[in-house]
Order: structure tokens, then C-alpha cells, then sequence
């Protein structure tokens, strides 16, 4: 077998430093031609291994017809040129390690692998001819801070399946139609698919990967994947992908005990193995599998033109005893509970995703109150650009759960998300966790008869929509899917035509459509100025107010939020400024599974009189159950600066 390699010195430094971030260039196999003769160039990684060589089809398996060669350096690559594979065709690498230990491996970097219960990687390249040049040129627009960012996750093998054939999941072509026409009716921004990437385990939802740099062949091919991202991206639709560093499976053919010995993993449990998951933590300390994982995040955004990463399970990762009991667990250098080349990693993670690409997002879903998440690493933060809010979806799924009745005692779960709102830049998530696991679906968890449930969850969707930062919901909750979600079945779409759930369906629309299109709603999500309250502390009507503000030239919004089932009229708000406002949604209407009888149907005008402490009033109507958004029309200067000033000076004279 020929003698090739690819490497070069500087190559070996960056990769076992752990800043080779194009390291999927060198190591996996590639389809080339060396001395006139087509072939593959085979490398990998098995530093421990006394033999290595490709195995597969081709050769009938036989381990030692194509051995690899190691290289002459420390770096522990194996490697060699193969004239007679090709395109398509299976392999692993037969691994032999200390005290005669043998295993097949797939490759940690191949392109493809066969669809499980198949194990074998697939030689394959990634040629695509990209149609999305003008989504890509102005995608940072898209994902600017300042822009709506409204988020459909979705697992692609459920979200719809042919019944008549066999309850099959939609292939990524067919995703590339349905899909994409059906996201973009809905007026979402983005769309987040749980992980894409090849596991062997399909109720791990994807997130127990073996094929790392590889898209699941469950669904088509690699172009295929390709083709969905490119038409969703010419539908001026952004694409989030689910990324896993925190763990991986314990497959034999994946990357535990790679070369007989703990290479991508920790030696040591306590460092090394997941008690939740069961599956192993890499080794964040060691500079190639640090190059391995941010090369694989900069591959899936080079390669797949992913417009930002979800990173899973961030706080698994920061800390030493996360789920772990005491003496299960040991502390780092210093004595802590941080993990502390985990926090290395993370930060330089996002400083290299951000340096090749300012243009996409990274988002942490992470639990805890580790500050600074969303921070830029040179201010002492990890980095990532938004983060999960997670206090805000357990506090608000709570507390709408309670029956009405019982909600003025808790008013505080419903404000309290407020005092922390700005501390980082938060997405708030109503993500596939909250429907899993006996949890039941959001209309599910809602009290009350029929209408009062549905009332609840246009209420709660309402207020998510007006509530600063960005926005995530799980496929199916759009149309208040009924049943809790299964990853072995589709959503159940045969019902979106009973009226309550078009309706919800109708208003997640209208909801996306309002925040796309509402500065104020957008522009200053993240920023303090950007809120106002004008009421928080109306327990017995379970009513709470507040404003959210864009920039000077952008009209206020006005959210009055109404968690009880009775109907209030003209409930008087107190306004900053003397001002006319116009209702331009509420949860109530018809069309929505509403009343629709009491809206505010006439603009409205301020009077003065002092209320909230404020120096001008309106009165509006308040549905049952419900959420109504109104838009600053018209806002008299002269009078505003006089409030002003009478605010500031009661202000000094305090």
C-alpha cells in the first residue's frame, strides 16, 4: 500500500494543542488521486495502538491486507493511501492494542456511515452546489441581537410520517417541501433540529452520537441534508443545530476505549463517566480532542452552512458533581466543583466559532445561575451569544399550571423572571424536554374545562411573545398537540382541523408575525431600556403590565396580561405620556378560540389622572383569560416632557 500523508509539522502542533479547528481535513478519508492512481487516503488518531488497519467489503474484511503506517512523529496518526476503495464504500479500522486487545472501530471522522443496526463508516465526500449565497451574505442580520429570532425545534424523524407506508419518517428531501413551505407559513425565523448527527440509538433523540461529523442516514443522504438546509435558507429561513460535546455513547464501534485505551474519555469515572446518560465525558484537558469537537462544530457551519450551534447540556458539563453524590465525584486543583478544562474548552469553542464566523449564533442550554454565560470570553464570560432561559419556562409553566383561582397567592412566579431578564441574552424556551417523560403536552398541563385549558395556552403563548428575548417552541405545540410527544410516531396533524387547535395554530402565526414586525418587541430584547413595567402587583385580578420599548423612532408596545377567567371593563392603566393607543392582537379574538367580545375595538385615549404613578391613564377591557397587546398611534411631546419632569422631580425630592 503507497506511503501518502496529508500532515504537516505545524498541522501536528496545532492538532495536539487542541487549535487545529480544521482537523477534518487531515484525519478521516478522503477520495483523492496519488501518482495517477484514484484512491482513499485513510488517517486516524490511536496513539496507544500497537496495529491499525482498514477493514471493510472491499477487502473481505481480512485485518491484515491494508494496514495504515504510523507516522514518524509523537502525534499517534496512522495512515495510508488505498487504491481499491471508493465512493460508497464500507469500512472500519481493526484496532490492536496493549495485552492483544482488538476491536473494529467506525471512523470519528468519517463522512457518512451505514444506517443503523449498520455500524461501518462510508467513504463519501461533501460536494454540494449551495443555491443560498443571498441568505448567507446578509445572515447576520438574521442573527443579530437586535433582531426577532422566533425558533421551530423539531426532531426531523416525527415531525410527520406516512401512515400508509409503514409509519415512515419524511426523508430530508421530502422535509425540504413540507417543511420548509410549512415553517415559513407560520412565520417562524428559525427552525432548531435535535441532533442530525448518526447515533446507533433512536430513542436517544439523537443525542448519543457516534458519527460525529456525520448527518443520520435515516433520512437520505448527506447531499440530501445539504438540500434541506439550502431550500429552507432560500425561504429566508435560519438553521440551528443541536450540538452534543457534553457526552457520548458506550458503543463498541464508537469512540470509548478507542485503541484499547481511555483516548477521547476520562480514565477516571468520576471524571469520565455520566451516571445520567450513561455514556462517557470527554476529556476536554487533551488538545486533539478539544481539536476534534471545535473542529466538528466549525465542519457542521463550513460544510453544512449551519447558521448557529445549541449546544446541549452546558451545565453537565461545568461542573465536577453535576448529579453525582458526595465522594462521586473529586474537586479540581484549586478545591472546587468547577470543571475547569471543561470552562477552558467552552471559551475556546465560541472564540473560535465567532472568529470564523461572526455571522451565527451559539446557544447554551444551560440550567444554573453560572454567570456571564452569554458573555464575551474577554469579559470573563463563556462566550456563547444567547442563552436558555430556564428559570423563566419552569416558573411560567408552574404557574400557569395552577387553576386561576390560586394564581393571585403566586404572582411572583409570573414577574420574578423580570429581576434577572437582562443578566444574559435569553431565549426563552418551551423546547421537547417539557413534553417528554410523563410530563404530558403544554395543552395537557393547562387547568380548567376545555376552554379554559385553551385559554390558558393562547394566554401563556401571549405572554412568552411579548417577554423580552428571543423565542423557542417544540414542533406540535404550535397547534396544542394533545397527546405527550413520541419520537416513534408523527405529530398528530389529522387534528389541526378541529377549530380550538387551528386557532392556536392561527395565533402562534400571528404572534411570530407580531414580533417580526413590532420593533419594540425586538429591538432592545436583551437590554434593560427595552422593559417597563407599569403593573405588577395586581394579585387579586391577576392582571400584570408593562411596556416594551424599542429605539426612539419606534412606537411603544403595551402587554396587558390577564391570568383569570372573569372579564374586567375599563380596568384603568396608568401611562408614562399622554398618548393614543390601538389594540393589534388579543389571545380573546374568534378566530382564535376567543371570545372575541371584549375587545378594545376604538383607539384609545389618555386622560389625566394619576395611576401606576404615572400622570395619565386610559382605560381598556380586559377578556378572560387572556393577553392584549396594544401600539402606541400618537404620543403628544410637550405633554410627555412635562410628565417627565414632574417624574424627575418627585424622584429627587425622594
Amino acid at each position: 500500500m503507497p506511503h501518502l500523508s496529508r500532515f504537516s509539522d505545524f498541522d501536528i502542533q496545532l492538532f495536539k494543542a487542541g487549535k487545529h479547528f480544521r482537523i477534518y481535513e487531515k484525519l478521516g478519508s478522503h477520495i483523492m488521486e496519488s501518482e495517477g492512481k484514484k484512491g482513499v487516503y485513510f488517517a486516524v488518531w490511536a496513539p496507544n495502538a500497537d496495529y491499525v488497519s482498514v477493514v471493510g467489503d472491499f477487502n473481505g474484511w481480512q485485518e491484515h491486507s491494508h494496514p495504515l503506517v504510523p507516522r514518524w512523529d509523537s502525534s499517534g496518526i496512522w495512515e495510508g493511501f488505498i487504491t481499491e476503495i471508493g465512493k460508497g464504500d464500507n469500512y472500519k479500522y481493526c484496532i490492536v492494542g496493549k495485552k492483544k486487545w482488538k476491536a473494529l472501530k467506525g471512523d470519528p471522522y468519517a463522512r457518512r456511515w451505514e444506517t443503523p443496526p449498520g455500524t461501518a463508516s462510508l467513504v463519501w465526500d461533501n460536494w454540494y452546489e449551495w443555491q443560498d449565497e443571498k441568505w448567507t451574505t446578509q445572515r447576520g442580520k438574521h442573527n443579530s441581537p437586535k433582531q426577532p429570532m422566533s425558533v421551530y425545534e423539531v426532531h426531523l424523524g416525527s415531525w410527520k410520517k406516512k401512515i400508509a407506508e409503514h409509519n415512515r419518517s419524511l426523508s430530508y428531501s421530502e422535509l425540504a417541501e413540507e417543511l420548509v413551505a410549512y415553517v415559513k407559513r407560520m412565520q417562524f425565523t428559525h427552525v432548531e433540529f435535535l441532533p442530525v448527527m448518526e447515533h446507533p440509538y433512536v430513542p436517544s433523540w439523537g443525542y448519543q452520537i457516534t458519527g460525529y461529523y456525520a448527518p443520520s442516514g435515516r433520512q437520505g443522504t448527506p447531499q440530501e441534508l445539504m438540500y434541506l438546509i439550502d431550500k429552507l435558507h432560500q425561504a429566508g429561513i435560519g438553521v440551528l443545530l443541536d450540538w452534543v460535546p457534553s457526552h457520548f455513547p458506550t458503543d463498541e464501534h464508537g469512540l470509548a476505549n478507542f485503541d484499547g485505551t481511555f483516548l477521547y474519555e476520562h480514565a477516571d469515572p468520576r471524571k469520565g463517566y455520566h451516571p445520567d446518560w450513561k455514556s462517557l465525558i470527554f476529556n476536554y484537558g487533551r488538545g486533539e480532542v478539544r481539536s476534534f469537537l471545535i473542529s466538528n462544530a466549525l465542519f457542521w457551519l463550513d460544510l453544512y452552512h449551519a447558521d448557529g450551534l445549541r449546544v446541549d447540556a452546558v451545565a453537565s458539563m461545568l461542573y465536577l458533581d453535576y448529579s453525582r453524590k458526595e465522594g462521586e465525584w473529586e474537586p479540581n486543583h484549586l478545591g472546587g466543583r468547577e470543571n475547569l478544562d471543561a470552562v477552558h474548552f467552552l471559551k475556546a469553542f465560541n472564540e473560535a466559532v465567532y472568529a470564523h464566523y461572526p455571522d451565527v449564533v451559539t446557544i447554551a442550554e444551560e440550567s444554573t445561575t453560572w454567570p456571564l454565560v452569554s458573555r464575551p470570553t474577554y469579559d470573563g464570560g463563556l462566550g456563547f451569544g444567547q442563552k436558555w432561559m430556564m428559570g423563566w419556562m419552569h416558573d411560567t409553566l408552574r404557574y400557569m399550571g395552577r387553576p386561576p383561582i390560586y394564581r393571585m397567592w403566586h404572582q411572583e412566579e409570573i414577574t420574578f423572571s423580570i429581576v434577572y431578564a437582562f443578566a444574559e441574552n435569553f431565549m426563552l424556551p418551551l423546547s421537547h424536554d417539557e413534553v417528554v417523560h410523563a410530563k404530558g403536552s403544554l395543552i395537557g398541563r393547562m387547568p380548567g374545562d376545555e376552554w379554559q385549558a385553551y385559554a390558558n395556552l393562547r394566554t401563556m403563548f401571549g405572554y412568552m411573545f411579548t417577554h423580552p428575548g428571543t423565542k423557542l417552541l417544540f414542533m406540535g405545540g404550535e397547534f396544542a398537540q394533545l397527546e405527550e410527544w413520541s419520537h416513534d410516531r408523527g405529530l398528530d396533524w389529522h387534528v389541526t382541523s378541529d377549530p380550538m387547535k387551528k386557532g392556536i395554530m392561527e395565533l402562534v402565526r400571528d404572534l411570530n408575525a407580531l414580533y417580526r414586525s413590532k420593533p419594540a418587541l425586538y429591538a432592545r430584547q436583551f437590554e434593560p431600556a427595552g422593559f417597563e413595567w407599569i403593573s405588577l402587583d395586581d394579585n387579586l385580578n391577576a392582571v400584570i403590565i408593562y411596556l416594551r420599548k424599542g429605539f426612539d423612532d419606534d412606537p411603544d408596545i403595551m402587554v396587558v396580561c390577564h391570568f383569570k377567567p372573569d372579564t374586567v371593563i375599563d380596568y384603568e392603566v396608568g401611562v408614562p405620556y399622554n398618548s393614543s393607543w390601538k389594540e393589534v392582537l388579543s389571545t380573546d379574538a374568534e378566530i382564535y378560540g376567543g371570545t372575541g367580545q371584549f375587545h378594545n375595538l376604538k383607539p384609545l385615549k389618555t386622560h389625566a389622572g394619576k395611576k401606576h404613578g404615572r400622570e395619565f391613564a386610559l382605560k381598556v377591557s380586559l377578556p378572560p383569560l387572556s393577553v392584549t397587546v396594544f401600539e402606541c398611534i400618537q404620543r403628544d411631546t410637550a405633554d410627555s416632557e412635562s410628565a417627565d419632569k414632574i417624574m424627575k422631580k418627585r424622584s429627587k425630592k425622594a
